[in-house]
């Protein structure tokens, strides 16, 4: 007995041990979208994998996937069409997990305008943030409806997407995410109207990626870190109203209208598998993209993707 009371005494006095660090950079600031990841740190769950995970909101919003092609941070939040890109340009890079597992991108009017079908923007400008994926996305759509872009003015609104829509700007926005946007111009007072582009002809995607550069990643370290956000999406799911009150205590900002009830929205949209992922929706993607221009060769799957946990 007394030989367990003096090691029970050393365990309480020794330092803990040492936990891996790794570095997650965001693709935006703070956000429910990102509940999993803040759930994890909160509860505890990085820590019981043995983890101390550095969440790191980027300055730049298209600089992430480059610093970890780089090397100066093991995962980035990003996004599925953009993955693909990338790699074609030659980035290291591979999703390795899955934050949020269906579009949010769509295609958003004011409820009450003129436009009833994508058909009525022949003639009509359309808002964007970001050039290129959506291009393809807003092609699409507007060929299930005989209309093309070369029918309709393309307006770079920078990232005033429903303010554009809202002041008349412009007739429509692509590149609106349904969780954000719609709430946004509910809380101001005017009603919008989204058309889901998985639902008008593009492919369906996982709208949020963690990705990785395979040549430098540690596999052991992010299939804990895949562990600790599933746990914390099982925790999102069967708490949902605690879950959001200690996200919205991490920080003033994120306690307002808009957040509580984007988080609402997103919540049913986590992956709750993170590690898992469905190779026919890679290839799907992939292979739209090519059809629409974007690309000029088709990648397998596994050059896009890969499951860290089966290593």
């Amino acid at each position: 007995m007394k030989h367990l009371v003096t090691a029970v005494a050393f365990l309480a006095a020794s330092p803990a041990f040492a936990q891996d660090k790794m570095t997650l950079l965001l693709d935006w600031f703070v956000n429910p979208d990102h509940g999993p990841i803040i759930i994890a740190e909160e509860n505890g769950y990085f820590a019981e994998m043995g983890l101390e995970v550095a969440v790191i909101p980027p300055a730049d919003p298209s600089a992430p996937p480059r610093l970890v092609a780089a090397g100066q941070a093991d995962l980035a939040v990003s996004y599925q069409p953009q993955l693909h890109l990338q790699i074609h340009e030659g980035l290291p890079l591979k999703r390795v997990g899955t934050l949020v597992a269906t579009p949010l991108n769509c295609l958003l009017v004011l409820a009450e305008g003129p436009i009833k079908t994508p058909a009525d923007l022949k003639g009509k400008k359309v808002g964007f943030s970001v050039a290129g994926v959506e291009e393809a996305v807003l092609g699409a759509v507007l060929g299930k409806y005989g209309v093309t872009t070369d029918d309709i003015e393309m307006v770079n609104v920078n990232f005033s997407l429903s303010p554009s829509l809202m002041s008349g700007q412009v007739d429509a926005v692509i590149g609106a995410f349904r969780n954000f946007e719609l709430n946004q111009m509910q809380i101001e007072g005017v009603e919008g109207r989204c058309f889901y582009i998985e639902e008008e002809g593009v492919p369906s995607y996982d709208e949020l990626i963690y990705v990785a550069n395979p040549d430098r990643m540690d596999a052991d370290m992010i299939a804990r870190f895949l562990e600790a956000t599933e746990k914390a999406t099982q925790y999102i799911v069967n708490n949902p109203e605690e879950s959001w009150e200690i996200f919205a205590a991490t920080s003033p900002e994120l306690q307002d209208e808009l957040n509580a009830k984007a988080w609402v929205d997103t919540l049913p949209r986590f992956a709750l598998r993170p590690a898992g992922f469905d190779a026919g929706r890679y290839a799907r993607f992939e292979a739209f993209l090519k059809d629409s221009g974007m690309i000029d060769s088709l990648n397998p799957v596994d050059a896009i993707t890969i499951d860290v946990t089966a290593r």
